[in-house]
């Protein structure tokens, strides 16, 4: 056989071989598709116990009692709706057409709603929020929704612009309000939540931890104000102002106020009105209808390096006192210029915002003790604070708002005439100034006793502006009983002549006890 023969032989059997390989990978194949396992179910044990309790979680860390902290407080947050007037002439409200918008807006400004959030303070419907939320809102224009859906409508009670605090209220009972902390004892790095409205979105919860305390970032646009904010991290954004700010006992521990951003939403640090202060100028806007801070009468600012070598400090603390009142509470003491304050009542005070949050939580004939440095050496002081006087704007100021003097006249601010119909009672217009029309009514038990009730209010008059409800029964005007139309007119006149408030006491018509401070 010649090479070439074994050669062709030798490429054919490789060429069997490879067939009856291939044959025989066919023939497994087939067989072991038929070739199956027997498979039992197994059975698979459920718990709905979890190895670890919520307890046994809650003691290995505070972030695990968030959600029954979320859940006991997001009942006391409340989201608000204010209509306020705006500027802008092309505003349309949602869904109002362009021919209808230009009607309606030669009879009345166009308005706009905002939001924000509040904090049930007590079971009958008082609510701690900012001031910036309702201070620009029109009568009947506030509007408080529960976390169960249910809405009511609001009035404001008091504001108090120097810490963007104010109290509104709503007709209610057995309402869920918070549990008060003592903003004191909060420390830097502790765990706080921010539960408010952002962008409409009730009941929104956040976390975080508490970044700093006493923080003035000059955000409160007042002559007087007082920023000793607590800073954190957890996310507030627009609409957050006014809600809680609570720690892991879910005590509310401040009311957030701002965020420091540029863009105009969060960018990581928020700002809260610590719960003391907030509280002190909840109760006195409750009880008196106006917030009673009491005066020191120094000017003051923070201790620093300079200042340390001069004054003889073993190191920066403390509040420098440059310049002191002699008629007021300091002077009288006797502080003097030079002198530096190391605390109030036994409580350090190492910047000037914290020493005016300090005795910002007392009131006009409060007693305080201050220690002090003078001279190398401690000392303490006690003073007696005087009543905060708001210093009056100045004439460009006045002009510039708009606003006119009231020249005094001796002609009374009212117009009396009898009730149309019904000689048992007697209708005393206030002219300008406060913009009332109080119906008096005589008691049938004794003529000479009257209820005086409102019975109209004159449109963007003090008493609009401020709310005050139609059909209220007004109980005292600046803690006088009212009881006779000569003295309704006589503490009126005064307010004009002197230029300053009125505070009133009224009842509404739901029995709920509110007060209003009209200033001419």
């Amino acid at each position: 056989m010649n090479s070439g023969n074994r050669l062709l032989s030798g490429i054919l059997m490789i060429l069997i071989g490879i067939l009856i390989g291939m044959i025989v990978m066919f023939l497994r194949q087939d067989m072991s598709a038929v070739d199956l396992t027997e498979v039992r179910f197994t059975e698979v044990n459920r718990s709905d116990v979890p190895v670890w309790t919520n307890e046994d979680l809650e003691k290995i860390d505070d972030r695990f009692v968030f959600r029954s902290v979320a859940r006991n407080v997001t009942p006391t947050v409340v989201y608000i709706e204010t209509i306020v007037p705006t500027r802008n002439q092309n505003f349309r409200g949602e869904g109002e057409e362009e021919e209808d918008s230009s009607i309606w807006r030669r009879f009345m400004p166009p308005r706009a709603q905002t939001v924000g959030s509040g904090v049930l303070i007590s079971s009958d419907g008082y609510i701690l929020t900012n001031n910036h939320v309702v201070e620009d809102a029109i009568r009947d224009g506030i509007t408080v929704t529960l976390e169960d859906k249910r809405s009511f409508e609001s009035r404001v009670v008091g504001r108090d612009p120097s810490t963007d605090l104010a109290v509104i209220k709503i007709d209610g009972s057995g309402l869920p309000h918070a549990t008060i902390g003592n903003s004191d004892y909060l420390e830097v790095g502790e765990w706080v939540m921010a539960i408010g409205n952002p962008f409409r979105l009730q009941s929104t919860v956040t976390a975080g931890i508490v970044s700093a305390l006493g923080r003035e970032v000059d955000i409160i646009n007042d002559l007087l104000r007082i920023e000793s904010f607590i800073q954190t991290d957890a996310a507030i954004n627009r609409g957050n102002s006014g809600g809680a700010l609570v720690n892991t006992s879910g005590e509310l521990i401040g009311i957030n106020t701002a965020i420091a951003t540029q863009s105009g939403s969060y960018q990581g640090y928020g700002f809260a009105v610590p719960s003391n202060l907030a509280m002190k100028v909840a109760t006195d806007i409750i009880e008196h209808g106006a917030v009673r801070r009491g005066m020191l009468g120094v000017q003051i600012r923070s201790v620093d390096s300079n200042l340390v070598r001069s004054t003889g400090l073993d190191r920066i603390r403390g509040v420098y006192v440059s310049d002191v009142d002699n008629s007021g509470a300091a002077g009288i003491a006797g502080l003097r210029a030079s002198d530096v304050i190391l605390g109030v009542n036994d409580q350090q005070v190492n910047a000037s915002n914290q020493l005016q949050e300090k005795v910002a939580m007392f009131r006009p004939g409060d007693s305080i003790t201050l220690t002090v440095w003078r001279n190398g050496e401690t000392i303490e002081i006690k003073a007696e604070l005087k009543e905060l006087e708001r210093p009056e704007p100045e004439p460009e100021e006045l002009s510039q708002n708009n606003q006119q003097q009231i020249e005094p006249r001796d002609e009374p601010y009212y117009e009396e005439r009898p009730a149309p119909g019904d000689n048992s009672g007697i209708s005393f217009h206030l002219f300008e100034p406060f913009g009332l029309t109080v119906q008096g009514l005589s008691s049938p038990q004794d003529p000479d006793q009257f209820d005086f009730y409102i019975e109209e209010i004159s449109p963007d008059s003090p008493a609009h502006r401020r709310g005050v409800p139609v059909g209220s029964q007004i109980v005292e005007i600046n803690g006088e009983e009212l009881t006779g139309s000569d003295q309704m007119e006589q503490l009126f006149s005064r307010a004009v002549r002197n230029q300053t408030s009125v505070q009133l006491k009224i009842k509404t018509e739901q029995g709920s006890v509110g007060y209003y401070n009209l200033t001419p």
